[in-house]
C-alpha cells in the first residue's frame, strides 16, 4: 500500500508541476506556477507605498555624469552634461517606467501582435504590414542615421533603454509580461522609428476616405458626395484669420485630360476596407493669446491633444536639461525629446492637421503571381516583400506583398479585395518617405525665438500638425506643418488609375506656403482640427476636418480680455455645446408636439430648458445627443445603405447647415424606402419618439445623466482583458465636438497651459500616472485631478534647487 500511495503522490505532483509550468489557453496565458511564485511572480510587482527610487547607477556608455531628481509626482528632472548622456538617461527612465507599453506599441506598429495574442491578430498584422509600416520606418531610419549628430542621439536613447532591459531580473519584469508569458526584446533605433510611424498612422491614416467614396460613387455623383462631406463648411473658423492674403501658388497641378471619363466616371468598384482604422476624433485643441489680451501682458499658450485614454498614459512627463538647453513637458515613451512643452524662452503645442495624405491606385497584375504589373505600356516588375508572421501557438503565416512605384499593394485577391484575380490597390502615403521628424523636437527643445521655431518645424513631414507657438519676447504664431501633396481639384477622392504616372502626385506644396499666421491684430490664434484656411487658399486640401470646437474656442477668445492662466484652464474644461446652440432651435421648431408620445413629450420639455452645457450631470445633453443621432439616422441611412456597406454619416454640422438652407436637405429628409413623402417635421418628431423609448430604459437604470450615459473610462492598454487595471465610470462631461472633448475612452490626453512671463508659469495634467506598473501608487494617481478639471503646477527645476523639499528621490548616473 505504501508503494501505491507513493506512486500516486508522485504522479499527482508531476502532473501539478506540469500544469503549473504551462499556459492554460487564451484565458490563462501565463504558467500559473511562475505567476504565483513568491520569488518571481506577480507579488514582486506590488510596490510598497513607501518605496523609494534612489539609486546610484554606473554605465560604461556614458561620457560623463548625470543626476535625476524625482519630485512628489515622480516627475524626473534630468540634468546631464551633454546630449548623448541626456538621451541615454531618458531612454533608461522610459524603459524603467513604461517598458511594456513601448514594447507592445512598436510590435503593433510592425505587425507582430500575433506573436503575443495568437491567431486572432493575424489580420491586424497583415494590415499593418501591407500598409507598409515597417517599410516606412526603415526609410525614415535611413535619413535619421545619415546625420551623425542625430544618429548619436537616437543611439544613446536606444542604449539607455537596453541598459535597463539588461538590468532586469525575472522578478523585475513588468506584470504584463508575466501575464502574457513573453519577455522584452532589445530596443533598436528602428523601433523608435516604428513608434513614430504608429503616431503617423494614428493621426494621418484615417483622414482619407478614398475607399468609402469609391464605393459611394457607385450610387452618388461627385457633386453629391461633396455636398454630403463638404470641405469648407459655412461655420468654418479657419486657422489663418479670414482676410489674410495668400501668395500665388508655386505649383499648379494639372488634371489629366481623360479624368472625366477615366477617373470621375469609371471609378473601379472595390470591396476593400481598412479594418483597424484610427479613431475619427483623434485631434486636439491649441490656442495662444498675445500679451495684449492677458492680465500679465505675457503670452499664454494652451494645448490638449485628444487621443485614446489609456493606462499607462501615452505621455510621460519630464524635464530634460543640459548646459545648452532646458526643456519640460510631455514625452513619448519609445522616443527621445519633449514632444509638447516649453523651455526657458518659448512654448509650443500641436494639434492634428487632419489633412488627407494617402491615396490608392488601381493596379493590374500580369497574373496571379503578382510580380509584374501594367505600367507605362509595359509589364513592370514588382518588388515583392515576403512577410513572415509568427503566431503564438500556431504555424508561421507568410504573406507576399507587392511594391509598385506608388507603394505597397495593400489589397488584392488574397486580402480584402475580391473583385478580380489580377487587380490590386496600391497605397501611396507620405509617411512612407519622410525624413527625421524627430529633429523638429530636438530643435524645438532648444529654440529661443520665432526663427528657431520656423527652422525646427520645417523638418516635420508626417503626420501634419498645427504647431502653435509663443515666446517670452511676445511673439505668437501658428503654422500648419507637414509634407502635403499639391493636388488638382478632387484628386485622390477616389481610387485612381495606376497604369501610368499621370494620376500620381505632381509635387508637394512648398513649406513656406503651408497655412500659417503670425502676431494677428486680433491677439489670438487657435486650431481645433478645423480646415486651416478658407476658400481663398490656392490649393485643394482634402481632409477629415472637425469644425465645432474651433467655433466655440473662437467665440470665447474673441470676447475675453485680461486673460489669466486660470481662465485658460477653465476654457480647456469648458462644456458649452455650440453645435446644440445652432441645432436646438431647428429641432424644437420642427417637432410636432401633438404627435409625441407621453414619454417623448417629457423629454421634449426637459431638453427645451437645457442650458446647452454638457456637464457630467446634464440630462439635457443626453436627450439632445441621442435625439440628434436618431435624426441623423432617419435622414441619411436610407440613401447611404444603397452603397451596400456601412459608411460614416455626414457630420452633424453638415446636416444643420443643410437644414438651415432647405428643410428638405436637398431631398435627403424623405425616406426613399417608403411610398409617402416624409417631411422634416415628421422625421424630427419620429426621431424623438424613437429616442424616448431608449431614454426611458436608461433612466430606469439610473444612467440618464451624461457622464453615466457615456461611462467615461480609462482602460489598460489591453482593454477588457485587464479590467481590474482600468478606471471606469469617471464623472466627466464633454463630447468630441465640445472644447472639453471627452468621449467614452477618448479625449484630452495631456492638458497644458503656459504663461510666458518672468518666471514662466506652467500647469499640466494627464489622466494617468508616471509609472506603468499597476502595482504602483504612481500608476493612476493623476486621474481624479484630471477628471475634476484640476492641474498641477509644473516645476522647471533649477539645478541649484536640489535641496528643495519637492525633491523626493535622486538617481545618480556615472560612467
Amino acid at each position: 500500500m505504501r508503494i501505491i500511495s507513493f506512486l500516486f503522490t508522485t504522479a499527482a505532483t508531476v502532473l501539478l508541476v506540469y500544469l503549473l509550468n504551462r499556459p492554460l489557453g487564451d484565458k490563462v496565458p501565463m504558467p500559473v506556477g511562475n505567476f504565483l511564485s513568491p520569488q518571481t511572480g506577480f507579488w514582486q510587482n506590488a510596490e510598497d507605498t513607501a518605496a523609494g527610487f534612489n539609486a546610484d547607477l554606473s554605465f560604461p556608455q556614458l561620457k560623463g555624469k548625470a543626476e535625476v531628481y524625482f519630485d512628489e509626482r515622480l516627475v524626473p528632472h534630468v540634468f546631464a552634461e551633454n546630449d548623448e548622456d541626456l538621451y541615454f538617461v531618458q531612454g533608461y527612465l522610459h524603459a524603467k517606467f513604461r517598458l511594456f507599453q513601448m514594447d507592445l506599441q512598436t510590435k503593433a506598429a510592425e505587425g507582430r501582435v500575433s506573436e503575443i495574442a495568437g491567431a486572432k491578430a493575424i489580420n491586424y498584422d497583415r494590415e499593418q504590414r501591407r500598409l507598409g509600416m515597417k517599410f516606412a520606418a526603415e526609410n525614415s531610419l535611413h535619413t535619421m542615421e545619415k546625420d551623425p549628430k542625430a544618429r548619436a542621439v537616437y543611439t544613446a536613447y536606444t542604449a539607455g533603454v537596453n541598459a535597463y532591459i539588461h538590468s532586469l531580473k525575472k522578478s523585475d519584469l513588468p506584470l504584463e509580461y508575466k501575464i502574457l508569458n513573453f519577455e522584452p526584446e532589445e530596443w533598436t533605433n528602428l523601433r523608435t522609428a516604428l513608434l513614430l510611424k504608429m503616431m503617423a498612422k494614428m493621426l494621418a491614416s484615417g483622414t482619407e476616405k478614398d475607399l468609402a467614396y469609391s464605393r459611394l460613387h457607385q450610387v452618388f455623383s461627385t457633386s453629391q458626395i461633396n455636398l454630403l462631406y463638404p470641405q469648407i463648411p459655412d461655420s468654418l473658423k479657419p486657422i489663418v484669420p479670414p482676410g489674410d492674403a495668400f501668395a500665388k501658388p508655386a505649383i499648379t497641378p494639372v488634371m489629366p485630360a481623360d479624368a472625366d471619363s477615366a477617373y470621375f466616371k469609371e471609378v473601379p468598384p472595390v470591396t476593400a476596407f481598412e479594418q483597424y482604422t484610427p479613431d475619427r476624433d483623434n485631434g486636439s485643441n491649441n490656442w495662444v493669446v498675445a500679451g495684449s489680451k492677458t492680465a500679465s501682458s505675457a503670452p499664454i499658450l494652451a494645448n490638449d491633444p485628444h487621443l485614446e485614454l489609456s493606462l499607462p498614459s501615452i505621455w510621460y512627463e519630464m524635464q530634460l536639461s543640459t548646459p545648452q538647453g532646458n526643456t519640460y513637458g510631455a514625452t513619448l515613451p519609445g522616443s527621445p525629446f519633449v514632444i509638447i512643452g516649453f523651455n526657458d524662452s518659448i512654448a509650443w503645442g500641436v494639434t492634428n492637421a487632419q489633412r488627407d495624405v494617402k491615396d490608392y491606385y488601381a493596379i493590374r497584375f500580369k497574373d496571379s503571381l503578382r510580380n509584374a504589373y501594367w505600367f507605362e505600356n509595359r509589364w513592370k516588375l514588382a518588388q515583392q516583400r515576403i512577410e513572415a508572421i509568427k503566431v503564438k501557438g500556431g504555424a508561421t503565416v507568410y504573406d507576399t506583398v507587392a511594391y509598385t512605384v506608388f507603394g505597397p499593394v495593400m489589397y488584392d485577391e488574397s486580402f480584402r479585395d475580391t473583385l478580380t484575380k489580377q487587380n490590386g490597390l496600391a497605397v501611396k502615403w507620405t509617411a512612407h518617405h519622410t525624413g527625421d521628424d524627430g529633429n523638429t523636437f530636438y530643435l524645438l527643445n532648444r529654440a529661443k525665438n520665432y526663427d528657431d521655431y520656423v527652422n525646427a518645424i520645417q523638418f516635420f513631414e508626417c503626420p501634419g500638425q498645427n504647431f502653435v507657438f509663443a515666446s517670452k519676447s511676445g511673439t505668437i504664431a501658428l503654422w500648419q506643418q507637414g509634407r502635403f501633396p499639391a493636388r488638382w481639384n478632387n484628386q485622390g477622392m477616389y481610387v485612381m488609375p495606376g497604369t501610368d504616372r499621370r494620376y500620381d502626385w505632381q509635387g508637394d506644396i512648398p513649406q513656406v506656403e503651408n497655412p500659417h499666421a503670425l502676431n494677428p491684430a486680433r491677439g489670438y490664434l487657435f486650431s481645433a482640427n478645423q480646415r486651416p484656411a478658407d476658400g481663398a487658399y490656392p490649393y485643394y486640401i482634402p481632409g477629415a476636418y472637425i469644425t465645432p470646437r474651433a467655433s466655440a474656442i473662437e467665440l470665447y477668445l474673441r470676447s475675453m480680455n485680461h486673460i489669466t492662466a486660470a481662465d485658460m484652464m477653465k476654457l480647456q474644461n469648458n462644456y458649452f455645446n455650440i453645435m446644440a446652440r445652432d441645432m436646438m432651435p431647428l429641432l424644437l421648431s420642427y417637432t410636432d408636439t401633438s404627435l409625441l408620445t407621453p414619454g417623448a413629450k417629457k423629454y421634449y420639455d426637459q431638453v427645451r430648458s437645457w442650458d446647452l452645457f454638457a456637464g457630467p450631470l446634464s440630462i439635457g445633453q443626453t436627450i439632445y445627443q441621442t435625439w440628434m443621432d436618431s435624426l441623423s439616422t432617419n435622414v441619411w441611412q436610407d440613401e447611404l445603405a444603397r452603397a451596400g456597406f456601412k459608411v460614416e454619416m455626414p457630420a452633424e454640422e453638415t446636416l444643420m447647415e443643410l437644414l438651415k438652407k432647405d428643410s428638405a436637405a436637398m431631398g435627403y429628409v424623405d425616406n426613399i424606402n417608403t411610398p409617402e413623402q416624409e417631411t422634416l417635421q415628421m422625421q424630427v418628431t419620429d426621431a424623438l419618439n424613437k429616442t424616448a423609448k431608449m431614454l426611458a430604459g436608461i433612466e430606469k437604470e439610473g444612467r440618464a445623466e451624461w457622464a453615466k450615459f457615456k461611462d467615461v473610462s480609462v482602460y489598460h492598454l489591453l482593454k477588457e482583458a485587464l479590467l481590474p487595471f482600468a478606471h471606469t465610470g469617471l464623472n466627466v462631461g464633454g463630447w468630441g465636438n465640445i472644447i472639453n472633448a471627452v468621449k467614452k475612452s477618448h479625449g484630452p490626453s495631456w492638458r497644458m497651459v503656459v504663461q510666458l512671463g518672468t518666471p514662466t508659469e506652467a500647469y499640466g495634467v494627464y489622466p494617468g500616472g508616471q509609472s506603468g506598473n499597476p502595482g504602483s501608487r504612481f500608476y493612476d494617481n493623476a486621474i481624479n485631478t484630471w477628471a475634476t478639471g484640476n492641474y498641477y503646477r509644473l516645476w522647471m527645476m533649477n539645478r541649484s534647487e536640489q535641496g528643495d523639499a519637492r525633491v523626493k528621490w535622486r538617481m545618480n548616473f556615472v560612467k
